[in-house]
């Protein structure tokens, strides 16, 4: 009887049409994997866990056509999230467990190996931990004498486009950890991740303040929705 429910009448009731998907999708994932899937299925596999008896291909859909992709969807604040019509408190906390796991593994990456020797997983940490977000955070990632990570802090968080930062904060902070070297990292929430002249000035001056006092800044990095900038690749610093 296709492993329908049996009614009080004594017929049979077939599951609904979304269950028989739901065991494909996951069977897909096991065995294809993850890059086998588009983004609105990664979203239907970590809705299902909050959302049993109900579709969730269209919510999945939804999010995406409000939000873009996957990243951004489980980036988004839980505010805006709830914005969304379908969207209760579980499956937020379902999105936003999902992005704080992110954030865990890619930190785990950076924290294992001297960071100057594993700059790309450096760079897969910064975006996931700050390219999405709605609001520019100044973060620093502070460095021992063998180059690996003491300490990663934000250390402010500004508006949609403007952080304050002072640099003798920041190199006082690198003493009191005593790390010898820093990468300073913020994002853009526009998206665009060209440094302005301010990004580059305020780089400079702590620079400045920082080498004399046995501190080196490696680079700044500006991350964004459509990728990343160095100042030190771009030799402006």
């Amino acid at each position: 009887m296709g492993g329908g429910r049996k009614k009080p009448d004594g017929s049979f009731k077939e599951p609904p049409h979304y269950h028989g998907h739901r065991d494909r999708l996951r069977t897909r994932f096991r065995e294809a994997g993850a890059d086998a899937l588009a983004d609105y299925e990664l979203l239907e596999l970590v809705l299902f866990r909050a959302i049993p008896r109900r579709d969730v291909k269209p919510l999945a859909k939804a999010l995406l056509a409000r939000f873009g992709s996957f990243a951004e969807v489980i980036s988004a604040a839980p505010a805006r999230l709830a914005e969304i019509d379908g969207l209760g408190e579980s499956a937020i906390l379902e999105l936003k467990i999902v992005q704080a796991a992110a954030g865990r593994l890619a930190r785990g990456e950076v924290k294992k190996r001297p960071v100057l020797s594993s700059w790309s997983a450096v760079l897969d940490y910064c975006r996931t931990a700050m390219a999405f977000s709605e609001r520019e955070e100044f973060r620093i990632l502070f460095l021992d004498k063998r180059n690996q990570l003491i300490a990663d802090e934000v250390q402010q968080r500004g508006t949609v486009d403007h952080t304050p930062v002072y640099p003798r904060e920041v190199v006082k902070r690198a003493l009191e950890l005593s790390a010898t070297a820093i990468v300073l990292v913020h994002n853009h929430p526009s998206g665009d991740p060209t440094p302005s002249r301010a990004d580059i000035q305020m780089t400079k001056q702590i620079a400045e303040i920082a080498k004399p006092l046995g501190v080196e800044v490696h680079d700044h990095i500006i991350v964004g929705k459509e990728g990343h900038a160095s100042l030190k690749g771009l030799r402006l610093i």
